[in-house]
């Protein structure tokens, strides 16, 4: 295709469509927060548990086996690079990088599970409470900071 009619072609589809800014959204008559009602996040006790459940259950069995490897990986990597093979080298960055994602996968993990706990409280707490009150981001955000503090 030539340049000519490649600038042909871009002026024919900006005279078809002009270029003005539109943001798309759900029609009022959809239902969601933009039908006039207010969205409203409900949350299970039973559901609080089942996530923090499992995330503390893969913690655990990633920190309990996640490692079995590293003793004789890191041995098989040395051996090999001080017989002269490249594969050695290989081998040490490829447990240095599954380390790597090992531990953010157990922060994550710990992560979700203290979050969990940390919402099971605050809610209890809301439902205890005289009058209805929501639990904020800045509420929410302390359970995160939780965990970086100790």
């Amino acid at each position: 295709m030539a340049w000519d009619e490649w600038e042909q072609l871009k002026a024919a589809a900006a005279e078809q469509q002009p270029t003005q800014m539109r943001i798309n959204q759900y029609q009022a008559e959809g239902g969601g927060a933009g039908a006039g009602g207010q969205g409203d996040l409900k949350v299970n006790q039973t559901d609080l548990a089942a996530v923090g459940n499992s995330a503390y259950e893969l913690f655990d069995g990633l920190g309990r086996y996640g490692r079995d490897a590293w003793s004789s990986s890191q041995t098989a990597a040395k051996d090999l690079s001080t017989q002269g093979f490249a594969l050695g080298g290989g081998l040490h960055h490829v447990q240095e990088k599954w380390e790597n994602q090992l531990t953010s996968l157990l922060d994550a993990c710990g992560h979700i599970s203290n979050h969990m706990r940390f919402t099971k409280k605050t809610h209890q707490e809301d439902e205890r409470a005289t009058v209805t009150t929501v639990s904020s981001i800045t509420l929410l955000d302390e359970g995160f900071s939780e965990r970086k503090q100790s």
